[in-house]
């Protein structure tokens, strides 16, 4: 390890790394949103529900197994926009989906 090397604190992490890491980081786009046992999440991919959700101003209950197509990331490491027929606006948490 070089005594020249800079280090910055990752806010996100709570650690200190180095100015060559973080600009990695921040270049990659930063943001990995994991699924519930931990499978890295894409624009488009398909989630299928690991627990009955109930949704919020629809009246509605999506069911444990509910195949949710086509997601999109927010920006927010546990959030994803989601379609499903009927709900408008429908924003699921990482912790409740399994990748397919």
């Amino acid at each position: 390890m070089g005594g020249n090397d800079e280090y910055v604190y990752d806010e996100a992490t709570g650690e200190w790394v180095s100015a060559g890491e973080a600009e990695a980081a921040s270049a990659a786009g930063a943001v990995e949103v994991r699924d519930a046992v931990g499978n890295l999440l894409a624009d488009g991919d398909q989630v299928t529900l690991i627990k009955d959700l109930k949704v919020k101003g629809a009246g509605q209950t999506l069911k444990r197994g509910t195949l949710i197509k086509s997601i999109r990331l927010t920006g927010d490491p546990q959030e994803i926009d989601c379609r499903y027929e009927g709900i408008k606006g429908l924003v699921l948490r990482a912790e409740f989906v399994k990748k397919r």
